[in-house]
């Protein structure tokens, strides 16, 4: 498991093509391996990779299938490529952002950025699916790093994230254009509410669906408004 909270950034050292995978050989901040055994899991850019070599002091080898590459950005990496690094959460450890596997759900495309006074804001496409889990406040992971959705436009299909100076100096978001990829990794709590409260709905209204969801399209909206969470109040 991991926490979201970047620890560095690695450079892609060497890239080399096997039969069937591809072993990505990683240099690592000075420091950040101590400790780091072969069977390890290291979070690169939000994707939990093994530790298969540790040839030297600050570097380290991972063999990734095709499907990861395929499904991923990792595919995409070049020698020299930056990429963030979080060794895996330790029991105990503080959990500054939230939990995650290191499973990436989906690539998303970076579509716009803004830089308001201190801050640098990220606009980000995703299909259809996958905008249903996506609501203001909540979590998600991108590129490894916990962040909280500032504002989602379902009908649109893309949200906004604010980093702050802080997040760019740690992280690579600062190096990324318009059209980049990013890995996407949806907060697990929020698609398993959402996917049980959608199977309700079709359990219980079964025909009478497709009504609902014409009456909800003419008023700007879709039945994935009533799967929103909805928050806890507080004392």
């Amino acid at each position: 498991m991991f926490t979201g909270i970047v620890q560095g950034l690695a450079r892609v050292e060497a890239l080399t093509d096997l039969p069937g995978l591809r072993r990505i050989t990683l240099r690592f901040p000075a420091g950040f391996d101590d400790g780091l055994a072969i069977g390890a899991s290291v979070a690169c850019d939000g994707c939990c990779l093994t530790v298969t070599e540790r040839p030297q002091p600050d570097v380290a080898a991972f063999d990734v299938m095709q499907q990861t590459l395929s499904l991923t950005t990792l595919g995409e990496w070049q020698p020299g490529s930056a990429v963030n690094v979080e060794r895996a959460a330790r029991d105990g450890a503080e959990i500054g952002g939230h939990p995650l596997s290191g499973h990436i759900d989906v690539t998303g495309t970076l579509l716009d950025i803004r830089r308001p006074e201190n801050n640098h804001v990220l606009r980000i496409g995703l299909p259809p699916r996958w905008m249903r889990y996506v609501f203001a406040k909540g979590y998600i992971a991108i590129n490894g790093a916990s962040l909280t959705v500032a504002e989602a436009d379902r009908v649109a299909g893309w949200f906004e994230v604010w980093l702050i100076p802080e997040t760019l100096r740690m992280t690579t978001f600062a190096g990324k254009r318009p059209g980049d990829r990013l890995n996407i990794e949806i907060e697990r709590s929020t698609q398993v509410f959402v996917d049980t409260v959608r199977d309700a709905l079709d359990e219980r209204l079964g025909p009478l669906m497709p009504a609902l969801e014409a009456l909800l399209r003419q008023q700007g909206l879709s039945t994935d408004e009533l799967t929103r969470p909805v928050p806890l109040p507080r004392d």
